[in-house]
Formats: C-alpha cells, structure tokens, sequence
C-alpha cells in the first residue's frame, strides 16, 4: 500500500515537471504507469471476441504515443492520467471496430463483448463497441458526468474511488449516476 502511495506521488511528480517543460519525465513516467496500462487494456480485451486483432500491448503503445502527443493538457495528478489513458483507448478501439467495419464492406458493426457487459446486456450477448461510442456521445449531450462515469469506469478500469476522485464528485453521486447510465445504455442499446 506504501509503495502504491508513493508510485502515485511520484507519478504526479512526473507529470507537473512534464507540464512545466522537462522532457525526460515523461520517459521516466513510463515504467511507472506502463503495468498499469497493461492491466486495464488487458482486462478490457479479455473478453473481446476471438481472434480480435488488436493486441493488450498494441492498445497500451498506441495510447501511450496518443498522451505523449497530448500538448497543453494541464496534468493534476495519477487519476487524471489514467482518465486521459482511457478516453485514448476509448478512441483507439472505436477505430479499431470502424476500420474493421469498412474491411467487411457493410456487414454489420463489429459486436464486442464487454468487460462488465453483465450492466447492459444479458452476458451471453455481445455489444456493438460503434453503436456504444455513438450512445455515450448522446448521453454526454445531456449528461457529460454520467458518460464521463462510463468512459472512466469501462474504459479506463477505474474504480468507483478513482472515478469520483476524477470528477471531484462524491462515491454517492458516482454510484447514482453509474446507475442511470447503465439502464439508459442498457435501454439505447436494445434498440
């Protein structure tokens, strides 16, 4: 717990004197939250189906030269970070569908089963990852907390502390929203 503590705060460290300028920190950042990175991808791909073929270190690489490429972002600490990380993935795996989706010249949108899918839909079933994005884009018109909670908790792996640390919102207000969120997604992706 310790060492957690103190690989946050070195991360936060990293990141200011980034921000402020100091290019090898972030060269330093990366042993630091590379494993980290690994392991959200690696849950989230767990349970795509076979033969996926974009690959935990694939997803982590691309994120990872998505935020070295992120100029002007005001880094605050390790969850803002990791938050940052999951709006990548989000949007590396998005394409990754769309790109597969033209290959196959009009056939259907590429299902994915969801990590936490059991929140959506019956877990037998899989999700359209493009028919996903585009319902979290309608929520955030309405709601750009409750579609933020998703993106950070699916997408980034972040736990209900780390979420509400993020959005400066209480445990409860995170929990109440994750709930909304869920049944409309559940609901807009029935459709």
């Amino acid at each position: 717990m310790e060492d957690e503590k103190q690989d946050s705060r070195r991360i936060t460290l990293l990141l200011h004197e980034w921000k402020q300028g100091k290019e090898d920190a972030f060269n330093e950042l990366f042993p630091y939250v590379y494993d980290e990175l690994r392991r959200r991808a690696s849950a989230y791909l767990r349970n795509e189906r076979q033969g996926h073929t974009l690959q935990t270190t694939a997803l982590v690489n691309e994120a990872y030269i998505k935020l070295v490429d992120k100029v002007g972002v005001e880094w605050e600490d390790r969850n803002h970070f990791f938050a940052i990380a999951a709006q990548a993935m989000r949007r590396i795996l998005v394409d990754h569908a769309r790109k597969r989706k033209r290959k196959k010249r009009g056939d259907k949108h590429e299902n994915l089963p969801l990590d936490e899918a059991r929140y959506l839909v019956p877990q037998e079933e899989s999700v359209d990852l493009i028919a996903l994005d585009e319902a979290l884009t309608r929520l955030e018109k309405f709601d750009p907390r409750q579609s933020r909670i998703v993106e950070l908790k699916y997408f980034g792996g972040m736990t209900l502390d780390e979420t509400a640390d993020v959005l400066g919102v209480s445990n409860v207000t995170v929990k109440r929203d994750w709930n909304i969120a869920k049944t409309w997604l559940r609901q807009q992706l029935s459709k």
